[in-house]
């Protein structure tokens, strides 16, 4: 299926890893020009070199910590004519109520949260101009309220609000505003996660993959497929979805 992204521009944040990483390679296999930001340059650096050799597309590196308000508007002071913005960039710690010290959830939520809205108030004009698409990658957690997650579930309800929301308005300005809600991603982080989890549960972290194994099919989600629902989600083939948010954990357990 041709996804109409030939000679699009998008600008991946979190891009050097995990499904911002795989989010490149996809949408520079459809043929999307690329503009990648994280904190690491040098993975950066090396992944632009490797999409451009295997795929021929214009790529940009921009290196910025997205918790920074300055660092926002450097980004977006940086590139003109994007059509596609992948916010991506940020983790939240686990924890509970308790757990979570005041300094921890704010420099979480200055990443995630308010990193995804600012870098959508920064570049909204730009995507304007372009009848632009956001895809905001968010995370399940927003949608079960484990106490144990505490800082994530209510920063990606957030996140799933604000999504709607401004899809509602982003309609009027033939933009598009979408969500996609992972479960457990076959990631670094994931693996760190299910340890933690498989120490506080079994007493030992070489038990999680017995928690992997319990996910539906198996297994925890492949970079690779959410990846593919971003590029479908930001082509035209998808055009009449708007303000809404696709969870992919792979039904119930």
């Amino acid at each position: 299926m041709d996804l109409h992204l030939q000679g699009k521009t998008a600008l991946i944040t979190g891009a050097s890893q995990g499904i911002g990483r795989e989010t490149a390679l996809v949408l520079a296999e459809e043929g999307c020009n690329l503009v990648l930001v994280s904190r690491d340059a040098h993975r950066l650096n090396d992944l632009a070199e490797t999409i451009r050799s295997q795929h021929g597309v214009s790529v940009s590196v921009v290196a910025a910590d997205l918790s920074s308000t300055v660092e926002v508007e450097r980004v977006a002071a940086s590139v003109d004519g994007i059509d596609v913005l992948v916010n991506n960039a940020g983790a939240i710690p686990p924890g509970t109520l308790q757990e979570i010290d005041d300094r921890q959830w704010r420099d979480a939520w200055d990443l995630k949260v308010f990193g995804y809205i600012n870098l959508t108030r920064s570049l909204y004009a730009n995507l304007k101009a372009r009848q632009g698409v956001v895809v905001n990658i968010i995370g399940a957690g927003g949608e079960s309220f484990n106490p144990g997650y505490i800082a994530g579930a209510a920063g990606n309800a957030g996140l799933m609000a604000f999504t709607r929301a401004l899809g509602k308005s982003a309609a009027g300005d033939r933009m598009r505003v979408v969500g996609i809600n992972p479960g457990p991603v076959s990631t670094a982080r994931n693996e760190t996660m299910l340890r933690n989890r498989a120490q506080a549960d079994f007493g030992d972290e070489n038990r999680w993959a017995e928690l992997n194994a319990a996910l539906p099919y198996g297994r925890s989600a492949t970079p690779g497929e959410i990846a593919s629902a971003v590029a479908f989600l930001a082509s035209s083939r998808s055009g009449y979805t708007n303000g809404t948010i696709l969870t992919i954990d792979g039904g119930p357990a």
